[in-house]
């Protein structure tokens, strides 16, 4: 078996954690410690993140999308083949080397998408993007650490709390949909999105977007009018 190697580490900013991106083959792996947050393998519930998102905006003409991490881009790909031409997808990233690995070590499995004219990248927090652009977004898709209960940044956790998701809904424009990845349910997140003003619609998702792989589990909540 071909072993993997290590091509790089990255400090979380705010954090004492580190990620590390790992190769095996033509396999990616960022991983921190023991815990695999993305694989190049499995990309299916990544890509349902904007797919799901995108049918709720679907008769928006120039859609403004916002991405919450950019990991391996698989939800950026993913909106960039369903929106059309006039969109403006916009990724934030807080670890400057993800993108730089997305440049990269990791160039073939991004393709077109970070040149692509609808896109934009910014290096910063999706927290203070959210807090500073009220009604601006018709959706906003947060693929933000572990999902709603933080593993890589504690500070992540204001996303997902009350006060958060309050910003979230202030930050879409009207019907606007609120899209959020997670590695399995959370009953509680569920509640906090409904007493936030979203409609709520929990979608379970394999990892591999066919029969195989773990569960996943999608918020898509609309700003209820």
């Amino acid at each position: 078996m071909i072993p993997w190697v290590k091509i790089d580490t990255a400090r979380i900013p705010g954090s004492d954690e580190e990620l590390r991106l790992m190769r095996r083959g033509a396999e990616f792996s960022i991983k921190l410690g023991t815990n695999e947050l993305m694989n190049s393998r499995l990309s299916g519930s990544e890509a349902a993140l904007a797919t799901l998102a995108a049918k709720k905006i679907e008769t928006v003409k120039k859609p403004r999308v916002l991405i919450g991490g950019l990991g391996m881009g698989f939800t950026l790909r993913a909106a960039l083949a369903v929106l059309d031409a006039g969109a403006r997808v916009e990724v934030v990233e807080l670890v400057p080397a993800v993108v730089a690995w997305a440049r990269g070590p990791m160039a073939e499995i991004f393709g077109d998408s970070l040149n692509d004219p609808r896109t934009s990248i910014a290096e910063t927090d999706v927290f203070e993007t959210i807090r500073s652009h009220p009604r601006t977004f018709d959706a906003i898709l947060l693929d933000v650490d572990n999902g709603p209960e933080g593993l890589t940044r504690k500070a992540n956790d204001a996303l997902y709390d009350s006060t958060g998701l309050k910003m979230a809904w202030t930050a879409l424009r009207p019907h606007g949909v609120l899209a959020v990845w997670s590695s399995g349910p959370n009953p509680p997140f569920t509640k906090r999105l409904r007493q936030a003003g979203f409609d709520v619609n929990e979608v379970n998702v394999r990892a591999t977007g066919r029969g195989g792989g773990a569960r996943h589990v999608i918020w898509i909540a609309v700003k209820a009018s």
